[in-house]
């Protein structure tokens, strides 16, 4: 059986102030909604398959698919979410077209997210 009376506030004071100093601080709206559609991306394995495998190197669609055994038009499909989310970039060579990750800021969330991962696992 759980305890939820840890969760629920017993007082009835607000505290203006702190209301008031994180309210002038909070994000716009549509920053912290642009944020929250940027974290779903994130909220797909194979995404985070493909992340993590541009985060080792640069790859084609066909390497990709190879790696994580699936067809070239599943990665595809994915690819282009990652892309309509600037996390990733491409670059063409010839007929060949290569994926990277679109900049360090996503190695730095990604790396974190593992980093608080390891934490919970103790």
């Amino acid at each position: 059986m759980t305890n939820n009376l840890a969760e629920k506030c017993s007082c009835d004071v607000i505290h203006e102030d702190v209301v008031n100093k994180v309210k002038e601080k909070m994000p716009q709206e549509e920053s912290l909604y642009d944020l929250a559609e940027l974290f779903k991306v994130f909220g797909d394995s194979t995404r985070i398959k493909i992340l993590w495998a541009l985060d080792e190197a640069e790859m084609c669609v066909c390497d990709i698919a190879a790696l994580l055994n699936m067809t070239q038009s599943a990665i595809s499909h994915q690819l282009r979410v990652l892309k309509q989310a600037k996390l990733v970039k491409n670059r063409k060579e010839g007929k060949i077209v290569y994926y990277s990750l679109d900049d360090e800021h996503v190695k730095q969330i990604f790396d974190q997210g593992l980093v608080h991962i390891s934490e919970l696992r103790g």
